[in-house]
C-alpha cells in the first residue's frame, strides 16, 4: 500500500500543476478531464481536471478540480489517498477509517477499472481509497 496527497482546486488545477512542474522540474504523468467521464459533464466543467497525477522530487502528487457541487476551502482541499494491492485490504481499511465518519462515496467499482471510495473520518480528515483491479 502507498499513501499520497490529493489536492483539490476551484477550477485552476491544470494551471497549478504546470506551476508545480516548472517550479520543481517534475513531470505531469497523466491528466483526465471531466469531459472524459462516461457519465458526462457540463459545458463549464468538461475541460476541468477530473484527475491529474504528477511526480515531484520522486513523490506522487494527485490533483483535481472540485466538481460543481463543492467549492474548495483551502485547508480542506486535500485528501490522504491510499492505494491498495488487494480487494480484501481496501475493504478492511475503508470500513475501519469510515467508522463514525461520513462516507462521501461508497466503496464501488469504477469506470476506470478500479475499486474506489471516499470518506471523511470522525476527526474531519478526508480519505480516498483505490484498488486498481488486475487487467484481464
Amino acid at each position: 500500500m502507498s499513501l499520497n496527497v490529493y489536492l483539490f482546486f476551484n477550477g485552476n488545477c491544470e494551471e497549478a500543476m504546470n506551476f508545480y512542474k516548472d517550479a520543481s522540474g517534475g513531470t505531469i504523468d497523466s491528466l483526465q478531464r471531466y469531459g472524459d467521464n462516461p457519465m458526462g459533464a457540463s459545458i463549464a466543467q468538461k475541460d476541468k481536471v477530473l484527475h491529474g497525477v504528477m511526480t515531484i522530487y520522486g513523490c506522487t502528487l494527485m490533483c483535481s478540480d472540485s466538481n460543481e457541487k463543492r467549492s474548495v476551502n483551502f485547508g480542506d482541499n486535500f485528501s490522504l489517498a491510499l492505494d491498495f494491492k488487494s480487494d480484501e485490504d481496501i475493504t478492511k481499511a475503508f470500513e475501519a477509517l469510515s467508522a463514525g465518519g461520513t462516507i462521501t462515496m461508497p466503496l464501488q467499482d469504477t469506470f476506470w477499472g478500479a475499486k474506489f471510495a471516499m470518506c471523511t473520518d470522525k476527526y474531519g480528515v478526508n480519505w480516498m481509497f483505490n484498488f486498481d483491479k488486475p487487467k484481464k
